[in-house]
């Protein structure tokens, strides 16, 4: 891979290996709106590609060494490219510079003042409110985002203002790349077990990143959340480093003195330390769930960092509505509203869980998951498990195993068998296709059913709103 600090040289005429992956189609998209001429390959066609293709990108479908043009002056890969895909084969080859995303993501910030959004939950959502927020106000971010807002290509923009807002990624440690001004950390806890070993490696790498925090810059940190709490407890009293915490801690800088939801909305009110400014606020989170509401509180405290006025960004987060595969309402059919969800930690799932049952009234929670991963299934499976039981009825998929290999004796049943232990109406589910129907006999007028998952369960969203729909059902 190139050095950190040698993309910005190799960016001219990038070819990106899975262009339609979340976080590269993003760099990929700002490229091309700077001028780039940017080209690439993905596995198969899809609307994110065709919005590439829309900005000048060119892009093939499948992997072939003749896709890299002649003039590429880099090959960008993420962690997920194997070693013997024929593009990267090729351009080793060839002598082409090959460039992680996270070093073409960290040339792109040059010469902004960059906000670093990490955490192991929280981050897609957190980036953006700060992007949707910050755009409200008129001060025109450029933002790199790991899901889509409101249409295809929406993960990322190129825009005049001097802030950059990006997503940090800990799972491969890619976010030690970055030299944030302003960093923020959701919460730390431990996954990515392919890449992380123990607690003490998580708190090492999200260590170092706060190491690469400007000079004179800002941590926000929750206030709330034990793995955060030790990382503050480790970082604080660096030299030049400015600790702002936020959460329901009386004595947080910006301290969240009530959380109240209001169907799929909250209002939030939080208290301003005096270095802050040391106002009340009161304002409205536009989509459910106290985990969404922190993250708007964090996305709060981080513009304050950068001396973006609380009370004119507190009112401006309510502009942002969603981001597609958090809590997106699919569609209604039957009477039954079909909702998508991306989380697939048993944090998450607990988390969204509780969200939705404060917005479902009397109906039923059915969910249909997908576990992601055999690592983290092999690690985590009794704990998925555990949360999966917070729902009525729950429907357990195959593991979609993404870049990892099978692990002999690691399957779905780690989950179905914790859930079982804790009372919980669980089904397995081997053939995917089968879902629409199972769900169909299942679901009646006010339930609502959340696909969720880290892999193509999205997809069945659509094909059970259709079934509802079917004069059969």
């Amino acid at each position: 891979m190139a050095p950190a600090g040698t993309a910005s040289d190799t960016l001219d005429r990038p070819h990106f290996i899975g262009i339609g992956g979340a976080g590269m189609s993003g760099v990929a998209k700002v490229l091309a709106m700077r001028g780039a001429r940017v080209s690439g390959s993905d596995t198969k066609d899809s609307p994110i590609v065709g919005a590439l293709r829309e900005l000048g990108a060119t892009v093939h479908i499948g992997h072939s060494a003749g896709n890299l043009a002649a003039d590429a002056t880099s090959v960008v890969v993420s962690s997920a490219i194997r070693d013997d895909n024929l593009e990267l084969v090729t351009a080793r080859e060839r002598g082409i510079p090959v460039v992680h995303r996270s070093d073409a993501l960290a040339a792109l910030m040059d010469g902004s003042r960059p906000i670093a959004v990490a955490g192991t939950h929280g981050k897609t959502t957190t980036t953006s409110m700060l992007a949707v927020s910050l755009r409200t106000l008129g001060l025109d971010p450029s933002y790199v985002i790991g899901g889509d807002l409101d249409a295809p290509g929406s993960s990322a923009l190129h825009g005049e203002g001097e802030i950059f807002v990006a997503e940090a990624d800990e799972s491969d440690r890619s976010f030690h790349k970055y030299a944030p001004e302003v960093a923020i950390i959701l919460n730390v806890e431990l996954d990515h077990h392919a890449n992380y070993a123990s607690m003490d490696e998580i708190y090492e790498s999200f260590e170092t990143f706060v190491g690469r925090v400007r000079p004179g810059g800002a941590l926000v940190i929750s206030a709330d959340h034990p793995g955060a709490r030790e990382l503050t407890a480790r970082v604080t009293g660096r030299d030049g480093l400015r600790v702002l915490t936020y959460g329901a801690d009386a004595g947080a800088d910006v301290s969240v003195l009530a959380i109240e939801p209001h169907g799929l909305t909250s209002e939030v009110t939080v208290r301003l330390a005096e270095s802050l400014g040391g106002a009340e606020l009161t304002f409205t989170v536009s989509v459910p769930g106290r985990h969404y509401a922190l993250n708007a509180v964090a996305a709060l405290t981080a513009g304050a960092a950068l001396d973006v006025p609380a009370p004119e960004l507190a009112p401006a987060l309510a502009s942002y509505t969603g981001v597609k595969r958090r809590l997106q309402l699919k569609g209604t059919a039957a009477g039954v509203q079909v909702i998508d969800s991306y989380a697939h930690h048993p944090t998450e799932i607990a988390a969204d869980l509780e969200a939705i049952r404060g917005g479902a009234g009397e109906g039923r929670v059915l969910v249909v998951f997908q576990p992601h991963l055999f690592s983290r299934t092999q690690e985590l499976g009794t704990e998925m498990g555990e949360a999966l039981a917070l729902a009525d009825a729950s429907v357990v998929l195959d593991i979609y195993p993404a870049r990892e290999d099978p692990v002999p004796g690691v399957t779905s049943a780690l989950i179905i068998d914790a859930a079982a232990r804790h009372g919980a109406d669980v089904t397995a589910e081997h053939d995917r296709d089968a879902v629409p129907e199972l769900i169909a006999g299942m679901a009646k007028p006010g339930d609502l059913v959340l696909t969720m998952g880290a892999g193509d369960v999205t997809d069945l969203g659509p094909e059970i709103l259709a079934r509802l729909q079917s004069p059969e059902n």
